[in-house]
């Protein structure tokens, strides 16, 4: 698949980097000279935040190219992003172009937050081509996107759009109505303009503002969004007993509503020193790391709880998991005389210690995953345990050999040194590429769950157990195996 971005900023950088890192050929059109450079950066950021969202790994990175013209760029795309400034007489000129040379099928979104799709396909030669997929950054992380058609837009291509959104780990919101901004902007335009006011007449700082959202209902819109927290400050009764309780509160003059204060000189000034004083320490991409960072841990959070955008986040990994992706390879036993990859991902920001790599604790985290990798593919799955058979570590030796970065590609790849009655002995060594990271050895024993205590594992255990064993017996003994703590002689 092939996607071609139009405008190289922020916003086209971060599509770029969540369609590369999907998989797709991505291509770029902007006649900044800067633009190589603003995007390289981009993608830094991504590639070591993005797959540390991902519990499998994320295919592929597909192909990047730079393109001098529009009518080349968009030969053979699949889809086609627009990000150019928010002028509408500029984007009528980009879209007139882009639809001379591309595939009539091909998607056209756009990123604007404030037109309406009527709008942008004006003078259009395919009108409903054109829709609104409007991001928030960054795009490689934030999964929203406001999905956007008008009456000519065919109900097919809202479908082939959201699917294509859908298969990028994104949330396509399909807003069936047009109006300008759309939602989340118009939302945020109320917080923006209220703010505003509070700094120009001296109540709050740009910092305090940011405070109260960020340490306050800000944590709770990240997770139950708007109603949803309503609702639980209801109580028992719910929002009706909320909006009884509250509703009043809306005749108080709380707030300016649409009335803006006038952007003078000495309000941006006001503006721009405390904005400085706040966060003038860092540089923008110490920023956006930071960004980055928290929004991970935050995600990842939720992915625990499977909910808000960590259930999204866990479908993302169910559909990396099908198809023939490293991690569904995993399950192959068709060559067991080899050490078997039992876990392919990458190393999250959350997994990364005060040195900058790998905390210690997460390189058993990963072996444990690689360990219950092993076992369901011997048989000793979710029925099994269920079924009162499992199989616990009675003790473990884990090398650190090098390290890992966020944003690491890690496997590992596990070989059977014993597999008899109760026992179970594996060895496990950790890559990123070529490049030896670590060894794990763990001894383990087959236990009965009613008595917690070891127990013979049944047949069919005991039989693919056998079946690895036997393959792998001409296996050289690997280097470390057996080995107690001490410095190397």
């Amino acid at each position: 698949m092939i996607a071609a971005i139009i405008g190289g900023g922020v916003i086209g950088g971060g599509w770029a980097a969540r369609f590369l890192l999907n998989g797709w050929d991505v291509r770029v059109f902007d006649p900044d000279p800067q633009a190589q450079r603003k995007i390289g950066e981009v993608l830094d950021n991504a590639r070591r935040a993005l797959p540390g969202l991902s519990d499998v790994p994320l295919p592929e990175e597909g192909r990047l190219s730079w393109h001098d013209t529009m009518e080349d760029v968009v030969q053979g795309a699949d889809w086609i992003q627009e990000s150019v400034p928010e002028r509408l007489d500029v984007k009528h000129k980009v879209f007139a172009a882009l639809q001379a040379a591309c595939d009539p099928q091909a998607i056209i979104g756009s990123s604007t937050s404030g037109f309406k799709p009527g709008e942008l396909q004006q003078g259009a030669v395919r009108p409903g081509q054109i829709v609104v997929t409007h991001p928030f950054n960054p795009v490689y992380l934030l999964p929203l996107v406001e999905l956007v058609g008008s009456d000519a837009t065919p109900p097919d291509l809202i479908d082939r759009a959201g699917a294509v959104l859908t298969g990028l780990g994104m949330f396509p919101l399909h807003i069936k109505r047009e109006i300008e901004a759309h939602i989340a902007d118009r939302l945020l335009e109320v917080v923006w303009r209220e703010s505003l006011w509070l700094v120009k007449d001296g109540i709050a700082t740009t910092e305090e503002i940011d405070n109260a959202i960020r340490y306050g209902f800000g944590l709770r819109w990240a997770q139950m969004g708007l109603f949803e927290t309503y609702r639980v400050a209801g109580g028992e009764a719910g929002m009706k007993h909320f909006m009884a309780q509250f509703g009043p509160t809306l005749e108080l003059p709380w707030c300016k509503l649409t009335d803006v204060p006038p952007f003078t000189d000495d309000l941006v000034e006001l503006i721009a020193g405390q904005s400085d004083a706040q966060s003038g320490a860092y540089t923008i991409r110490e920023l956006e790391r930071i960004r980055d960072a928290n929004l991970v841990g935050m995600m990842r959070a939720l992915k625990q709880q499977d909910w808000g955008a960590g259930a999204l986040l866990r479908n993302h990994d169910a559909q990396l998991r099908t198809g023939t992706r490293l991690a569904d390879r995993a399950a192959d036993l068709s060559d067991p005389g080899q050490p078997i990859l039992t876990l392919s991902r990458a190393v999250p920001l959350d997994w990364t210690d005060y040195n900058g790599h790998m905390t210690e604790s997460r390189y058993l985290d990963a072996f444990t995953n690689a360990t219950d990798r092993f076992m369901e593919m011997i048989g000793c799955d979710a029925d099994y345990i269920a079924a009162g058979g499992s199989y616990f570590t009675a003790e473990t030796h884990i090398r650190h050999l090098d390290e890992a970065d966020a944003g690491a590609r890690l496997t590992i790849r596990t070989q059977l040194l014993l597999g008899e009655g109760k026992k179970l002995h594996l060895f496990h060594s950790m890559y990123e590429g070529e490049r030896l990271l670590a060894t794990g050895e763990h001894f383990l024993l087959h236990v009965s769950l009613k008595t917690r205590r070891p127990s013979e594992p049944g047949p069919q255990v005991a039989a693919a157990l056998d079946l690895i064993a036997r393959a792998q017996a001409d296996l050289p003994r690997p280097e470390g195996a057996g080995r107690s703590i001490g410095a190397p002689r």
